[in-house]
């Protein structure tokens, strides 16, 4: 899609492009209205932006996919509009640079017109996504490039829905770890593939005790940009590219988990864009990458796994696999010498229970790093809520027979889940000389209703992550 701008008048607007005119009538009104006659006649899309007053960042959002959801829905590839800060619709917001204003409208231009149409057959009219989008108004070179950046991380976010809806015939661990180097090709981040072998010398136990039941092997996935010389920020995303439950069968069978490795899909591209966008930070990316099988070789309950740090985990149910994983994954973050670790992970349904589908959970004993964690996810828009980490929920997950217990048994287990999820990971978590959070975002992993997104994944919270890497200082 071509972003342009122009100091023009949007009446002055070319014939073949429909013109969106924004009122303060309700979100949701829209109305489409031929002007003119003959060769001078053009159409008008009439738009409900709600009332100015009432206009904030979060509706803002909401405006600029709305806009193109409409022109996609009556088949319009070219739509102009006129957009600046200078609006009196867009008065609340002020606040706000007009850079960022325009950053934030390309990125969710570019988010409204993705369609995962990978394996559909092309339409002989072709598919309905807006080309082209035309804005009018009083802009800088500062505001143009940034609307270039917004664009930019947009498209890196589509990328990781891409990703994420592959179904898992075509997204085994081995296929995640070339996308990952793919993500990476043409700018200057190196991506290494430890194999099943490499794990075994490592002592990687957790990671290759959930991908016994698969006949895809488990890889580590390892990506490094170093934009900088100072200690690196780390990322750990969890890469279960398909989840079945394993022994703990599902009872759907595993519906949409596919999905399961939008952490890794996320972590991938966040670094992907921190190198495109040139960021001068140092960034390490890990994802660990497995398919959770019943197969013949699957860990089963109370098996119990040797994790890297040396820690035994047992397993009281094997759909509790993501934090097992994850827990080899901290401990490999060590050798890095981080300044901050965050991992992402569709970890729990109980999160979605919480808090939900528009807002991950977020777990950290940080208090510096949730004020920046939440501050970012609301200026980003991926939203975060903060649960408890308290040290009431740690006998919780202390282990009988094993050091811990990857899932809570008994009637305690049917509480907390979310925090019973964070409080294991916290037993690897403690031990790096580094802040650490964990987000859980198994409430964002698809788009919700009201969002004005295309079905499927969300590719959250890559826009987050990639404001962090921006944003941190240790």
């Amino acid at each position: 899609m071509k972003i342009l701008f122009s100091a023009k008048n949007l009446d002055q607007s070319p014939k073949d492009y429909l013109r969106v005119t924004l009122t303060e009538k309700s979100k949701g009104y829209k109305k489409f209205v031929r002007v003119g006659t003959g060769k001078d006649s053009h159409e008008i899309l009439e738009f409900g932006a709600g009332k100015a007053e009432e206009m904030n960042l979060r509706k803002f959002v909401i405006l600029c996919r709305a806009i193109v959801q409409s022109a996609k829905q009556e088949k319009y590839k070219k739509i102009s509009l006129q957009f600046d800060t200078s609006f009196d619709l867009f008065k609340n917001l002020k606040d706000m640079a007009p850079e960022e204003l325009s950053k934030v409208a390309a990125e969710n231009f570019e988010m409204a017109n993705f369609e995962f149409n990978t394996f559909k057959t092309k339409p002989k009219e072709g598919w309905s996504l807006v080309e082209e989008i035309l804005i009018f108004g009083k802009f800088s070179k500062t505001v143009e490039a940034s609307s270039n950046k917004g664009q930019q991380i947009g498209i890196g976010v589509n990328a990781c829905r891409e990703l994420c809806n592959t179904p898992s015939s075509d997204m085994t661990p081995l296929k995640l770890a070339a996308e990952a180097k793919r993500a990476g090709k043409g700018v200057p981040i190196s991506v290494s593939v430890l194999t099943a072998s490499q794990m075994q010398k490592l002592g990687m136990g957790a990671v290759l005790g959930v991908g016994k039941g698969s006949s895809a092997a488990p890889v580590f996935i390892v990506m490094e940009y170093k934009g900088s010389k100072d200690a690196p920020i780390v990322l750990a995303g969890k890469g279960v590219t398909f989840d079945s439950g394993g022994i703990n069968l599902k009872p759907d069978g595993g519906h949409e988990m596919h999905m399961d490795m939008s952490g890794g899909a996320a972590v991938i591209h966040s670094i992907a864009l921190a190198a495109k966008l040139k960021l001068k930070k140092h960034v390490v990316g890990l994802v660990p990458a497995v398919e959770n099988m019943p197969g013949a070789g699957a860990y089963r309950i109370h098996d119990i796994l040797k994790s890297l740090s040396g820690k035994t985990i047992e397993i009281m149910h094997t759909d509790a696999e993501g934090r097992v994983i994850l827990a080899d994954a901290l401990t490999y973050a060590k050798r890095f010498k981080p300044s901050v670790v965050v991992d992402i992970a569709t970890l729990t349904g109980a999160a979605m229970v919480a808090l939900g589908p528009y807002a991950s959970g977020l777990f950290t004993r940080d208090e510096k790093l949730a004020e920046i964690l939440l501050e970012l996810g609301e200026r980003s828009g991926d939203y975060l809520w903060r649960l408890p980490l308290w040290d009431e929920y740690e006998p919780a997950v202390k282990g009988t027979v094993g050091d811990v217990v990857n899932a809570v048994g008994g009637t305690a287990g049917r509480y907390g889940g979310a925090t019973n999820g964070a409080m294991f990971l916290w037993q690897f978590a403690k031990e790096l000389d580094c802040p650490w959070a964990h987000i859980d975002i198994a409430p964002r992993m698809t788009s919700a209703p009201g969002d004005d997104l295309a079905k499927g994944s969300a590719g959250a919270p890559v826009r987050l992550l990639v404001s962090f890497i921006e944003n941190w200082k240790p």
